[in-house]
């Protein structure tokens, strides 16, 4: 959530009028001063396609010009018919310099690597938003690798803005090392994909844009995080056990790389594993009058008991004392830590 608040200030929003918008697409207000609560990715869309609809700016007042509908539509038209990618984001600076003044999108090629950046004019007398650099790279990514029809793997990410208190979220975002106050705002990738063709065709591009801006900023990152592989796998297998072997078993990977990949990710097995229930929990006992027996059994507790420790482990509270603070289930008003409570499934 304090992704979202930053996003939303970034975007100039009253403080009177969030609360409203918050609600339009399903997200409860309480949320928006409590920097660890959890939103969905839908959540995350619905928010930003009613604000782009809203303030008739595809990046809703995250640049000094805004950019009006249609831009992202007619500027992926100019793409589809380019020999490669390399050709497709020269032709996207050259409708960038038409569409704002904040920056400039540059192409460096180099034998392993490659970098795509965004350059701001030094003559400019104020910076960019960090927020607005920061979708705008997303995108520029999303795009790229919907072109080519994969995911481009990203080696290293920079951003010319200081490290936000919310850097962890970022983790979420984009896989690889992140570095903040770096010279220029870019990511790096190996110089092979720029030369693979454009595959995507008018018909593709109304699909895609009829999604956007899910596809462009979350599928084409987090469906390489193993971590989240692992996560929908969990879901699944709910209420049955599930063990570090049989999920490396089933995700097609070594016991060992599982572990190893996910503590690149900055996660382990366990915590994905509690991480899950506890949003599940947090989820039922908000929105539903669902009895705690149930809860816990769907959850893979043997006993309410063990579920009860488990929860407070989590969040520092009991499941009733939680259920009571949402007001009648319709709204979290208290803190949800990450998950350090280690019960075995």
């Amino acid at each position: 959530m304090a992704y979202l608040n930053a996003l939303c200030e970034a975007m100039e929003l009253p403080g009177d009028e969030l609360p409203g918008i918050l609600e339009e697409v399903g997200i409860s207000p309480g949320f928006a001063s409590q920097p660890t609560a959890r939103v969905t990715e839908q959540q995350v869309a619905r928010l930003y396609r009613l604000l782009a609809t809203r303030l008739d700016d595809e990046m809703p007042r995250l640049f000094s010009r805004p950019l009006r509908p249609g831009a992202l539509k007619f500027t992926c038209l100019s793409l589809l018919d380019a020999r490669s990618l390399l050709v497709a984001l020269h032709r996207w600076s050259h409708v960038l310099r038409l569409l704002q003044d904040d920056f400039q999108l540059d192409v460096w090629q180099g034998q392993g690597t490659s970098v795509v950046a965004l350059v701001e004019p030094a003559q400019r007398a104020s910076r960019c938003k960090p927020v607005a650099l920061d979708l705008m790279l997303k995108l520029i990514h999303g795009v790229a690798s919907w072109l080519i029809g994969k995911r481009i793997p990203l080696k290293r990410v920079d951003f010319s803005f200081a490290k936000p208190a919310f850097a962890a979220e970022y983790q979420a975002l984009y896989p690889g090392p992140v570095l903040f106050e770096q010279h220029q705002t870019a990511f790096h990738i190996d110089s092979s994909y720029l030369h693979l063709p454009v595959r995507r065709s008018r018909q593709e591009l109304n699909e895609f844009l009829r999604r956007a801006p899910e596809d462009w900023l979350f599928a084409s990152f987090q469906e390489e995080r193993l971590g989240q592989r692992l996560r929908e796998h969990l879901a699944w297998r709910l209420p049955l056990p599930v063990t570090a072997e049989s999920a490396a078993e089933a995700l097609h990977v070594s016991t060992r790389s599982l572990h190893r990949h996910l503590r690149d990710e900055g996660t382990s097995f366990q915590r994905v594993k509690d991480e899950l229930r506890r949003d599940i929990a947090v989820q039922k006992l908000t929105r539903t009058r669902e009895p705690m027996a149930a809860i816990a059994a769907e959850l893979g507790f043997d006993s309410t008991a063990s579920f009860h420790r488990a929860f407070k482990g989590w969040t520092g509270d009991t499941p009733g004392a939680y259920r009571a603070g949402g007001g009648e289930g319709a709204r979290v008003v208290r803190r949800v830590p990450p998950a350090t409570y280690q019960p075995e499934m």
